[in-house]
Formats: C-alpha cells, structure tokens, sequence
C-alpha cells in the first residue's frame, strides 16, 4: 500500500455548475410560460409564441452541445488527475 492518502476530488464543481445551467435553462423557459404567451410582436407574420419556442430549439441544441463538451473535459481532467496520483496538496 502506498502511503500517500487518497485525495478525492469534490463532486460539486465550477465547471459542473455551469453544466447544470446549461441544461436547466431551456426547462425553466419553457416552463415560464406567462413570459411568451403572446402573439406580438411578430417575425415575418409567425406570432411570438411559435417564435419564441422554435428559437429556445436552436438555443436548446447550443446549450447541449456545450454542456457536453464541457462534461467531456471535465472527464478527462478527472482521469488524468485519477491517474497521476491525484492532486498535489
């Protein structure tokens, strides 16, 4: 056995934070639904309703994508750090 103590690494992190947000925050739009319940102002004849939610579907994709990456990098950094012993305090 080695005597070095395991160091073990927090699992509420910035970066996981940031991760929660950007899949929580298309759920909270949505879900607020006094805030698009309208039909002005309008984009090329389509009311704001029908807008509002076909846009929060591309800012939906963006914020998937990044949260993705995001928890890509954080699992690499984590087997890297796991595999060089842990970090150095």
């Amino acid at each position: 056995m080695s005597d070095v103590p395991e160091v073990r690494q927090p699992v509420v992190t910035p970066i996981r934070v940031v991760i929660a947000v950007c899949l929580v925050a298309p759920f909270v739009a949505m879900l607020w639904v006094g805030s698009y319940a309208k039909t002005d102002p309008t984009f090329i004849g389509i009311p704001f309703f029908y807008w509002y939610q076909m846009l929060w579907v591309l800012i939906s994709t963006a914020l998937t994508m990044t949260a993705y990456q995001l928890w890509q990098r954080d699992q690499r950094a984590r087997k890297a750090d796991h595999t060089s012993g842990g970090a150095q305090r």
